[in-house]
């Protein structure tokens, strides 16, 4: 007999690496591979997640109502046109099944999120690459890549791994010149700790327009990566596609009661921001000043290349990060080889980041 064999496509697919949490199977005392919140969630949202423990038994709520409410009240938006995930990640997989499949591309830059090709695969298209300039997202590139075959166009805004973005007008450029018949997804997973003036998270293009969706998650700036919270603004047309192709019951009964809690906090979103706005530069100028080549950033992490040689390279310097109790997240994956992402955690850990660095660099 012949072996059960899955579709086309599948068993080419990479899995999804996370972020280390373990050493050698121990624990770490500093994680900060996962670009999770440098405070946690707001204790608003811990407080909402603990009051709804009686209603485990009970289904959620399949639309997600009260907390599409509630995004839609904090950003000025019709309710009608937010659709939630389990985290954006499943909005993305929803998108690529609705949008594209066999024989057709999905197109995003050289070191996009890891997520898009596997998404591409998933429903049999085929991924494809532009290249970036000083690690940016090359709107050129992106549009010299684009075909009769492009169904959908990822741009990660700001990039991960990276942490670099591009301003509201290049993406309006980028989306200009895109066919109709092309699918633009923003995924602003990053936006809240963007500080930026000519930044835009992707809503204007969503109105201005039927061919454009924003993503955002409840997994970083609000702290909830554990109850897997995304959602998506939409025009009408897309959010009623998926819609009809999302699971009944997405969200858990805890999900949306913290997650409506944690956009009513906006002090602790604003004290996040604020924490990340002073560490982030801080350690930045730390690092580079022990000549370690540091990427601007406008995210919560940064990107740090390592030197070539033997000793002071990339993989040498995570067994060291390792060895010291902090996990920083390996870009091999990401085409990366020389450099690792870091996380900007609470204020210990940024202070112990930069100290194993200068400890690393004397070595």
């Amino acid at each position: 007999m012949t072996a059960l064999q899955p579709r086309p496509g599948i068993l080419d697919i990479k899995p999804y690496v996370p972020g280390k949490s373990t050493v050698g199977g121990r624990a770490v005392a500093m994680k900060l591979s996962a670009n999770e919140s440098a405070l946690g969630p707001s204790p608003k949202a811990v407080a909402a997640y603990e009051a709804v423990s009686g209603e485990l038994y009970r289904y959620p709520d399949g639309t997600s109502g009260s907390l599409r409410a509630a995004l839609a009240g904090r950003n000025g938006l019709s309710v009608d046109r937010i659709v939630c995930g389990a985290g954006s990640d499943e909005l993305l997989y929803n998108l690529a099944r609705a949008y594209a499949g066999p024989g057709d591309e999905v197109l995003y830059s050289e070191h996009g999120f890891n997520i898009y090709p596997i998404v591409a695969r998933c429903v049999g298209a085929n991924p494809v690459t532009a290249p970036e300039t000083n690690l940016t997202v090359d709107v050129d590139a992106l549009l010299a890549r684009v075909s009769d075959k492009t169904k959908i166009v990822f741009v990660a805004n700001p990039n991960n791994p990276t942490g670099s973005y591009i301003s509201a007008e290049d993406m309006a450029r980028l989306r200009r010149g895109l066919p109709p018949e092309t699918l633009l997804v923003i995924d602003s997973a990053y936006a809240e700790y963007v500080t930026r003036n000519d930044y835009s998270p992707g809503i204007d293009l969503v109105d201005g327009g039927e061919n454009t969706v924003m993503t955002r998650t409840f997994s970083k700036i609000y702290g909830l990566a554990a109850l897997r919270i995304g959602w998506a603004y939409c025009p009408p047309s897309i959010a009623d596609v998926l819609d009809r192709i999302r699971g009944p019951f997405n969200l858990s009964i805890p999900a949306q009661a913290a997650g409506v809690a944690a956009i009513g906090d906006v002090g602790h979103v604003a004290a996040s921001r604020d924490h990340n706005s002073i560490w982030l530069p801080w350690l930045s100028d730390r690092l580079a000043s022990l000549g370690l080549t540091v990427l601007p950033s406008v995210a919560n992490f940064i990107l740090v290349r390592f030197p070539a040689g033997k000793g002071r390279d990339a993989a040498s310097a995570m067994t060291f990060f390792c060895e010291n109790g902090v996990v920083p997240r390996e870009t091999i994956g990401y085409g990366l080889p020389d450099c690792l992402r870091i996380t900007i955690g609470r204020e210990d850990e940024v202070r112990a980041v930069a100290r194993i660095a200068a400890d690393f660099m004397k070595k």
